[in-house]
């Protein structure tokens, strides 16, 4: 019996989903996530072989697979050795045919389970951010999602980061305030105390995926602190910076809006559509990313 899987990985989280002929969904889950950038290293290599390890394991129970389609967090294309790495483990690891594999960055990927080809935009926040539109001619075209190191404003990560810049800065300043900030008390309580040693083991020893979920507990405090209130406006902001940079490109479209960091607080949608441009008709909505590329999975010929 034909099978499709897809996968949509994240930097934080991977989702699974097996469709059968008729495109129903017989198994979904899932996994750690990762990147295609981790494939430059063994010890990257080790960690996706492992994840794809698991992958096989919840997946024996349903047979084999037939074809796979992939939206992976960092992928360049196969003219990249990381992305050529990539295809082969899943080969692999799946036991599929190479022509069988179809792999594409995961924000490509949540674009086409948004919006057939040419119709609308996406604005992806999330560990990271970005926003992205695939043409009538199926060209992908990106707007930020370059990294915590260059920008990834409005994601996960930034918001944390942007907390702990603010809560370490006052403290330089006045050591012992964080009692008094809601921000800090709760950001703390998931780091594990207030000693600087321990926010510098995790922004300089974790993973950025790790390190962008203190967003949970800055949206926690946003309603009782005005930091974390301000933090999340700008993160909006600069959502909508995303969204009006594909505005002025490619004209207007449909707009969705998608990713974790929006469900965090409503805060966060309401100031993107104060500055967004005309046109952008924004709705915010949950993507199944990892469904929709089962089914397209499916259209693959061996």
């Amino acid at each position: 019996m034909r099978t499709g899987l897809g996968i949509d990985v994240g930097g934080s989280q991977s989702r699974w989903a097996l469709a059968g002929p008729d495109g129903a969904v017989t198994a979904q889950g899932t996994l750690a996530g990762f990147s295609a950038l981790q494939m430059g290293s063994e010890s990257g290599l080790r960690q996706v072989s492992d994840i794809l390890s698991n992958l096989l394991v919840e997946l024996s129970p349903y047979g084999g697979v037939s074809s796979v389609r992939a939206g992976v967090t960092g992928f360049g294309g196969l003219h990249e050795r990381s992305g050529q790495a990539l295809q082969a483990l899943l080969v692999k690891a799946l036991n599929v045919p190479g022509d069988a594999v179809v792999i594409s960055n995961d924000i490509e990927l949540a674009c086409l389970a948004a919006f057939e080809p040419g119709k609308g935009y996406l604005v992806y926040a999330g560990t990271g951010s970005i926003a992205g539109f695939v043409d009538a001619q199926g060209e992908f075209h990106r707007a930020g999602g370059r990294g915590g190191m260059l920008d990834d404003g409005g994601s996960g990560y930034w918001i944390a980061v942007e907390a702990l810049r603010h809560i370490w800065r006052a403290e330089d300043e006045a050591p012992g305030c964080w009692v008094d900030s809601p921000m800090a008390l709760a950001l703390f309580k998931e780091i594990g105390g207030s000693d600087w040693s321990l926010s510098r083991q995790l922004v300089y020893g974790a993973s950025r995926g790790r390190i962008g979920l203190l967003a949970l507990a800055v949206a926690a405090s946003a309603d009782i602190d005005p930091v974390a209130h301000d933090i999340l406006q700008r993160a909006g902001f600069e959502l909508a910076r995303l969204g009006n940079a594909m505005l002025n490109r490619f004209g207007k479209r449909p707009m969705v809006l998608a990713g974790r960091v929006p469900q965090l607080h409503p805060l966060i949608e309401q100031s993107m559509r104060q500055r967004l441009l005309p046109g952008g008709d924004l709705r915010q909505v949950h993507l199944q990313a990892h469904i929709a590329a089962a089914r397209m999975a499916l259209r693959l010929t061996p």
